[in-house]
């Protein structure tokens, strides 16, 4: 029986997403969990899996497309089936103005080999009139690139991030000889730059705006000391190095949190209408640098995965928001998150919280300084961390005792390997 497959959420705040590409050609087969299209949506670039099984009937958008959440987008059933009966059978591919209306997509074109001209094809159903990828388009923005004057090797000509690149390495042209002489010690004069805001930039100002406008955020700071935890880390790292695992501190980080979480739910929340809701599983948010901005991928289950699934995870998860290639998994479902900038040499910071959460925990670097033990100065490992918490849903008191339970599994590593 054929099935209608449509435009998935891709996050609680998400509203439309472009159609980047098609994985899977018309008249292919597809099986359900495997990839079907890429989507750009203002994080990142995902690759949508299918939600059934069989041959690709019908496609009811274009690449370049912007649809709505759960607008119709694709027909799978079996071959040669009649979909006729279809409500999403009967109409087109949404357009540009109104991504409403889906209509009949006409038959996927093969890629074009890199070198030749790209077919011709509507510009104005494509973002900017040019085919490209959305980690290239990021980068034109920033530099000021005009993607038309880029030649693309992609398929179909799509303008790809090496081809930017390779773009802005270019030689300029050699200026024409002068021999006038240049006045002395005088500075070069430098032009004010206007870069676009690019989607990741104007969803990350919109939704910290709206965190710091209407969540009344407090800040509870605590030192950790890490001697245990370090040399617990050394010594797993020695014993898993064949196995291709390296465990870093966040891995330790993200179980501690998860697990401390069990015993404070308010910081495992979000506030509803007029309700704490509370929520029973325990998905840590890990907040990555990209290009051009920020994203959050989340460990589902944390308090249930050991320290070197933690690991892994977070190292895929990170590499695919790097590439512009997550998954929807990667970023949906987040309850409490974690920012680490320890890699950055940053003693400690307050983070934003994340809505709809009710908390986040700012991660400071582990050091050696020094410490006084027993009487005696000596040098030990510290980090410092914040927790910013949203005073409707909880009080400093209860976030101070989360900081100081956090430390009996920073503080006991051995409590996050049993």
């Amino acid at each position: 029986m054929a099935e209608t497959i449509t435009m998935p959420k891709l996050g609680f705040d998400m509203a439309e997403g472009v159609l980047v590409r098609w994985v899977v050609p018309l008249g292919g087969q597809v099986n359900r969990g495997e990839v079907l299209a890429e989507i750009e949506t203002d994080k990142a670039t995902v690759e949508v899996e299918s939600s059934h099984s069989g041959t690709i009937l019908q496609y009811l958008v274009t690449e370049g497309d912007i649809v709505p959440i759960n607008a119709p987008i694709a027909i799978v059933g079996e071959k040669g089936e009649d979909i006729s009966d279809l409500p999403a059978g009967e109409s087109a591919a949404p357009k540009k103005e109104a991504a409403s209306e889906p209509v009949a997509a006409p038959e996927q074109a093969q890629p074009t080999p890199a070198g030749m001209e790209e077919p011709s094809t509507d510009g104005a159903s494509l973002p900017e009139g040019v085919r490209a990828s959305p980690v290239a388009r990021n980068i034109a923005r920033e530099k000021g690139i005009d993607l038309a004057k880029v030649k693309g090797t992609g398929p179909l000509g799509r303008i790809v991030k090496k081809d930017v690149e390779s773009y802005v390495a270019a030689p300029a042209a050699a200026p024409a000889p002068t021999f006038a002489p240049a006045p002395a010690f005088v500075a070069p004069t430098r032009e004010d730059t206007t870069i676009p805001l690019t989607k990741l930039r104007q969803v990350i100002g919109r939704r910290m705006t709206e965190s710091k406008q209407y969540f009344p955020h407090f800040y509870v700071s605590y030192e950790y000391n890490l001697d245990k935890l370090m040399a617990v880390r050394e010594q797993a790292n020695a014993a898993l190095a064949d196995l291709g695992v390296k465990l870093s501190v966040n891995d330790f980080i993200i179980k501690a949190a998860a697990l401390t979480l069990h015993d404070f739910p308010n910081l495992n929340a979000s506030l509803g209408d007029n309700e704490i809701v509370r929520h029973g599983h325990f998905n840590i948010g890990v907040a990555v640098a990209v290009e051009g901005g920020l994203t959050t991928v989340v460990v589902h289950d944390a308090d249930q995965k050991t320290l070197g699934q933690i690991s892994v995870e977070v190292k895929a998860m990170a590499g695919r928001a790097r590439e512009g290639k997550v998954k929807p998994d990667d970023m949906d479902g987040s309850t409490f998150t974690t920012s680490n900038l320890g890699m950055y040499g940053v003693d400690d910071f307050i983070a934003i919280i994340n809505p709809p959460e009710a908390a986040i925990l700012a991660i400071g670097g582990a050091a050696q300084v020094p410490v006084v033990k027993d009487g005696q100065l000596a040098i030990g490992w510290r980090m410092r961390a914040t927790i910013a918490a949203d005073h409707r849903v909880t009080d400093g008191a209860e976030a101070a005792k989360f900081m100081q339970a956090l430390a009996r599994y920073l503080e006991e590593p051995l409590r996050l390997m049993v």
